[in-house]
């Protein structure tokens, strides 16, 4: 068995990348995930990695760049802001099908907002953020552990696809503290990729770009990218359903909001109201299919968020109409409580008699 360490989310997320191969960090401080690159600052010595704070969010996306398109196994991380400035490189990272991991614990704006956690960087993060026809894949932890497990994943998903992928978080996971384990590091040989640029001596010149001033040349650029997250939306949706097979009815949250909904779940089972929770884990590539079963079933759903409606755009679009969806939020930085949960549970489940 392996050892359990008491972590907080942020550490946890800083420890994992390092088991899974990640030897290069380059980030800039923002609260509330300076742990992150804290633990990476002394960690990656110890490991025979490169730790570097860079000046600016911008200049670490672009070293996030150069180390991808080096081969190597990279990350950074930021909060929301932070995450904002990194768009333009992001996008050029997508064109360019690199393989890298980007970690946004969110937190309250828009502008430069409030340090407290959000989830109002939903749009930005699965509908693409930067310029161009790209996506990244986005996964949503709800505890530590899975925090790990997940950004594990990100880089062999990163590496399968050749394709950023974002670990989104809040305030809350980054902060909070619980015992984790580490599984065995991959065994991958992650050096052999027949695209990085590690010299030219013994085998033919290679190009990575994104500029290509031929408008079919673009489009067959653009299309071969759609094809492979076409791919990535076939084979990599994560969910977990909780409680949702004999639901009169179905909570969808992700992330933090997704805990404390289980919280109020389990004190309505008590008291005989049949509710469940279906959480998206994937946030791009989105559960749709999952949700439009709920729907098909007569299920009523409720959404809760901590932003004005994001996420609850995209359960609509799955249900097409099919039953309601309602919807409760927090913003700001608010966290809804467990009791804000039960009382809108308990709207729906007067609404539908």
């Amino acid at each position: 068995m392996t050892e359990k360490r008491f972590m907080a989310g942020n550490e946890a997320i800083a420890e994992a990348a390092i088991q899974a191969g990640c030897r290069f960090y380059f980030g800039y401080p923002i609260t509330p995930q300076n742990e992150i690159c804290e633990y990476m600052s002394m960690r990656l010595p110890e490991v025979g990695g490169t730790f570097l704070q860079a000046e600016s969010e911008v200049a670490a996306i672009y070293m996030t760049f150069g180390a991808a398109g080096a081969g190597a196994r990279v990350m950074t991380s930021s909060s929301s802001p932070g995450i904002s400035l990194m768009q333009e490189g992001i996008s050029y990272i997508a064109a360019a099908e690199l393989p890298c991991v980007i970690v946004n614990m969110m937190r309250g704006g828009p502008g430069l907002g409030g340090i407290h956690p959000s989830q109002a960087d939903y749009f930005q993060a699965t509908k693409g953020g930067g310029h161009g026809d790209y996506h990244l894949l986005v996964l949503a932890p709800h505890t530590a552990q899975e925090a790990v497990n997940l950004t594990m994943l990100a880089f062999d998903l990163a590496d399968k696809y050749r394709n950023p992928v974002m670990i989104l978080g809040d305030g809350n996971m980054g902060q909070m503290m619980e015992p984790v384990e580490f599984p065995p590091p991959p065994k991958t040989e992650f050096s052999k990729k027949g695209w990085i640029l590690d010299g030219a001596r013994n085998r033919p010149r290679r190009l990575i770009k994104t500029l290509y001033l031929d408008p079919p040349v673009l489009e067959k650029r653009n299309l071969a990218i759609a094809s492979k997250l076409s791919e990535a939306v076939k084979n990599e949706v994560r969910f977990e359903s909780f409680m949702v097979d004999d639901a009169d009815i179905v909570i969808g949250a992700y992330g933090t909001v997704a805990r404390i909904a289980k919280t109020a779940i389990k004190i309505l089972r008590e008291k005989g109201v049949k509710v469940g929770l279906l959480r998206p884990i994937s946030l791009f590539p989105f559960p749709y299919q999952q949700f439009a079963k709920v729907a098909e079933s007569g299920k009523k759903i409720l959404v809760v968020e901590m932003s004005l409606g994001q996420m609850v755009q995209d359960v609509q679009l799955a249900v097409c109409g099919k039953t309601k969806v309602n919807f409760y939020s927090r913003v700001g930085g608010v966290v809804p409580g467990y009791d804000e949960i039960l009382r809108e549970v308990e709207k729906v489940v007067k609404e539908s008699g």
